[in-house]
C-alpha cells in the first residue's frame, strides 16, 4: 500500500507525555506482532523501544491499549527505539485512560476502593 509521505508533515509541535506503556507493532500486510514500549505518545505520533528491526519509511501497524490498531509510518531510527508518525491523528488520552473497572477485569488494575464511609471512630 503506497500512502502519503508523512515526512511532509512536522508532526513534532504536537504536545506530546513521556509515558511507560506497551504495544504491539507489525508491519502492514503481515501477521507478526513485536511487543515494544511505548516511550512517549501525542496525536501525531510515538516513540517505541524495543528489538523489532525497521527502515524509515516502513508502513506499520500499532495497536495501542483502548485505541486499536492505528496506521504509521516509521520516522526515525535510533539504536533500539524509532519514532512512528500516525497517518491520522489520535486521542492520546484514551490509552492512558485505565484499563477498566468491570467484573473481568483482574483485581490489580481496579481502582482502590473507598474504605471509610462513615466517621472514624478513636480507639
Amino acid at each position: 500500500m503506497a500512502g502519503p509521505l508523512v515526512t511532509s508533515i512536522d508532526h513534532r509541535q504536537l504536545g506530546r507525555d513521556s509515558l511507560f506503556l506497551m504495544a504491539e507493532v507489525r508491519l502492514s500486510g503481515t501477521e507478526a506482532e513485536h511487543r515494544v514500549k511505548v516511550r512517549n505518545l501525542s496525536a501525531g505520533g510515538m516513540m517505541a523501544e524495543g528489538a523489532m528491526k525497521v527502515l524509515r519509511g516502513t508502513p506499520v501497524e500499532v495497536n495501542l491499549r483502548n485505541i486499536g490498531w492505528v496506521d504509521g509510518v516509521v520516522a526515525w531510527i535510533q539504536d533500539n527505539r524509532f519514532g512512528i508518525a500516525f497517518i491520522e491523528e489520535i486521542d492520546p488520552k484514551l490509552a492512558r485512560a485505565p484499563v477498566g473497572t468491570g467484573p473481568s477485569t483482574p483485581r490489580f488494575v481496579k481502582p482502590p476502593i473507598a474504605q471509610a464511609v462513615g466517621p472514624l471512630r478513636k480507639i
